[in-house]
């Protein structure tokens, strides 16, 4: 098996020197032999498992302990125990899978509830406490919205915000794109697009942010992380396989 130093290993695997002993100090990778002076050894082995823990946190994804499995699979298959490691990659890519089917979820019930016809809401009107209960929302979400531009309150002579039937329909498809994990900025921007045309594509809309957009989290491209996540993970699967099969538990580093 080949051996290497600190700075061999950074410069093959594309990363800082620092950032190996990073790994080494995270659990990310077995512990490397010293030699008498106290330079580390690192083999081949060491050079798989960086390269695996590198595809696993290229996910972005972060929502609902996603990151956390990523992680928890990288520290498994740095104590070979690559069985387990392996049925913690099925389980994070299902969950992955999950979501997508969430987020797809969500598109379309969103395109269903925006069929309706105007003519098809009533004329009643509620207020920030009534609109908030009959969503089952918190009024601080709702209010957060409302700053963020999502929905613009309508008001009384006195003053007093009043929610419509339509702002109803309209506040129950950002409650469902956010339970959905979409960003508010993805979101915005899906109703924006729906103001200018009502023909919109919101699947390609809410997955695309603008040029000029700042992204500020990878829930502005929900489907296309997601879906990226999953090739990652597929990806996974067939490194631990290899190392699993190069280096079984009772090799040598």
């Amino acid at each position: 098996m080949n051996t290497y130093r600190t700075a061999e290993i950074a410069h093959r695997t594309g990363i800082h020197p620092n950032t190996v002993r990073l790994y080494e100090e995270l659990n990310l990778i077995t512990k490397p032999k010293r030699l008498p002076n106290g330079y580390r050894v690192f083999t081949d082995l060491h050079l798989e498992q960086i390269i695996f823990a590198r595809t696993a946190l290229k996910a972005e994804i972060l929502l609902n302990g996603l990151r956390k499995q990523a992680v928890d699979i990288i520290k498994e298959a740095a104590c070979l125990k690559y069985d387990s490691a392996l049925k913690m990659t099925e389980n994070y890519l299902q969950q992955i899978k999950k979501e997508q089917r969430n987020s797809e979820e969500a598109i379309r019930i969103t395109q269903k509830l925006l069929s309706g016809k105007p003519e098809e809401w009533g004329n009643e009107v509620y207020t920030r406490k009534e609109a908030a209960n009959y969503l089952d929302i918190s009024i601080d979400s709702l209010r957060n919205w409302e700053l963020n531009g999502l929905l613009l309150v309508k008001r009384k002579q006195n003053g007093y915000r009043i929610y419509t039937e339509e702002d109803l329909v309209r506040l129950k498809i950002i409650r469902l794109l956010r339970r959905a994990n979409y960003s508010l900025s993805a979101i915005l921007r899906m109703l924006n697009a729906l103001t200018i045309s009502s023909s919109a594509d919101i699947r390609q809309v809410i997955d695309t942010p603008a040029e000029t957009e700042d992204i500020i989290s990878v829930c502005d491209k929900l489907l296309t992380s997601l879906s990226e996540a999953e090739t990652l993970a597929n990806v996974m699967e067939i490194q631990l396989n290899k190392m699993k099969k190069l280096y079984p538990v009772n090799s040598t580093l």
